[in-house]
């Protein structure tokens, strides 16, 4: 086995774009993805009622819709992290149950890392971005380091 210093993969801790969760009971004719996992300009379906909304246009998505519904911004309950390079689904795979290699890119989806809840969003074959609650994020940046070790040990 030979060691080396480079895992194949990087972790880039990404600034806060804005975040807001949104709950709509019917989303008929609105400017929102119904397939949960799917995403249309800066809207994650999460669930039956459920979106994740980032970035800029967020708040403008937000402010076009007739209502009912609950909106709440969350910009700073998380953090998020760029996973990218050829070793992306082998560092995943160390601390999500999910099949990640089917996942098509585009996609996105609620998952775990190891004990902690995340939202994955695949961009690239090789780069995810991971959403974590800021609490939690301490204890995934670590299994991520331990997890790249490993990794660029050959283990």
């Amino acid at each position: 086995m030979t060691a080396t210093t480079d895992p194949g993969v990087t972790v880039t801790e990404l600034p806060p774009p804005t975040r807001i969760t949104l709950r709509v009971a019917d989303p008929t004719g609105q400017p929102l993805p119904t397939r949960i996992g799917a995403i249309e300009g800066c809207a994650l379906c999460l669930g039956p009622d459920e979106w994740l909304l980032e970035g800029d246009a967020a708040a403008d998505l937000v402010a076009g819709l007739p209502g009912p519904y609950s909106a709440v911004e969350v910009s700073d309950r998380e953090i998020t992290y760029l996973l990218e390079g050829p070793a992306v689904l082998d560092l995943l795979a160390t601390g999500c149950p999910r099949d990640l290699a089917s996942m098509p890119v585009g996609a996105g989806a609620r998952t775990v890392y190891d004990t902690a809840q995340v939202v994955l969003v695949r961009e690239a074959n090789d780069r995810f971005r991971l959403t974590v609650w800021r609490s939690f994020a301490p204890h995934v940046r670590a299994l991520f380091d331990i997890a790249m070790r490993e990794i660029a040990a050959g283990l």
